[in-house]
């Protein structure tokens, strides 16, 4: 192991995931929705508890492990609405939100596509949007997003790193540029306040001014 490695499992270790996060993450690797480490993950429960976050929205709900952490990190009022293509994906986030105790009433699961369902959600009534869905959409979730955050509110999206591809000249798939434009984007907008955290595959994370 390099100096650089155990450097990043350090981080990525230092806060252990108990027994139901481990659940929600290997139902998430069998049904090939990759979910967020467990570094990013502590990122999100930070943010949504410094947010005193009470209505969040995640597109992309995988097996539940993002949204495990969200929850853990929002008030008891709080709601999470989670979108996701996949009706067996939703499945397995509920499965995770009992092992966990949470109570279905703080969850409203909505399957569909992403880009047909953001349009009916409020403009500036969420503390929080995170974005862990079709890479190539991201810049089109941005334009939600951002409608939909209420001043101070944080907008974050995963995989911005893409496995190191974004730095390599001779990657010019879709998945790939999609990281470079949002990555590009979230910085020309004023309207936002911008910072890579390198936690996992890359977490971007930006502020909505007020």
């Amino acid at each position: 192991m390099t100096p650089e490695s155990a450097l990043r499992e350090y981080v990525e270790q230092y806060l252990p995931e108990d027994d139901v996060h481990l659940a929600a993450r290997a139902r998430g690797q069998e049904l090939g929705c990759v979910p967020i480490g467990a570094g990013g993950g502590a990122a999100l429960r930070f943010l949504a508890t410094a947010l005193q976050a009470r209505a969040v929205v995640e597109i992309g709900t995988g097996a539940g492990t993002s949204g495990l952490y969200l929850l853990a990190g929002m008030p008891p009022s709080g709601i999470l609405t989670s979108i996701d293509v996949a009706s067996e994906h939703q499945r397995a986030a509920r499965e995770a939100y009992a092992a966990a105790g949470i109570s279905p009433s703080r969850t409203r699961l909505i399957m569909g596509k992403a880009l047909d369902v953001l349009p009916r959600l409020t403009d500036a009534a969420y503390d929080l949007v995170f974005v862990d869905a079709f890479k190539p959409e991201y810049p089109q979730y941005l334009q939600h997003g951002v409608r939909m955050l209420r001043p101070g509110g944080v907008i974050a999206f995963d995989n911005v790193l893409w496995h190191g591809a974004v730095v390599d000249p001779s990657k010019r798939d879709d998945s790939t540029q999609a990281m470079r434009d949002i990555a590009r984007l979230v910085k020309e907008d004023d309207r936002l306040v911008p910072v890579i955290l390198p936690l996992g595959d890359g977490l971007l994370v930006a502020a909505r001014r007020p």
